[in-house]
């Protein structure tokens, strides 16, 4: 039996981006970096950064984009992927990134309520807050990152 499977809790490294495939289909894709700390053997603090490149795909490429941005924190499970390409110079291109499968959204920081651009809603602006229709077709309870 095989196993393709990543969890991480990160910090986005940068806004999302956002585009749509030629079959209408929307990808996300951002960095995130996890960071270990521990002491070594003198006692002394050490700390080590990793930086992951990450793409979602569907709506929860679109809710990454709409309700994150540099710095927030998120919850990631996916599965490893190592795409390859070749350059304009004819060298062959790697990289390897994690497919979100599955996203939670952080907390927000500042601890109230922020809208898209993390600012905070006016109080009038509750009814212009996006909703998400659960009972849509396309649309699953469980698929939703938060």
């Amino acid at each position: 039996m095989n196993l393709n499977k990543v969890l991480i809790i990160g910090n986005l490294t940068r806004d999302p981006e956002l585009k749509t495939l030629p079959s209408g289909t929307a990808v996300a894709s951002f960095g995130v970096a996890t960071n270990r700390v521990w002491k070594d053997q003198n006692g002394a603090k050490k700390e080590d950064v990793q930086f992951h490149n990450i793409v979602a795909f569907g709506r929860q490429g679109e809710v990454v984009n709409q309700y994150s941005k540099k710095g927030s924190m998120i919850f990631i499970e996916g599965r490893l992927q190592t795409r390859d390409w070749e350059g304009q110079d004819g060298k062959k291109n790697y990289r390897t990134e994690i497919v979100a499968e599955r996203i939670q959204l952080g907390p927000r920081s500042g601890g109230a309520a922020r809208g898209p651009q993390g600012d905070a809603p006016a109080k009038d602006d509750a009814a212009n807050m996006p909703v998400i229709d659960l009972n849509a077709d396309e649309i699953k309870a469980e698929d939703l990152p938060f």
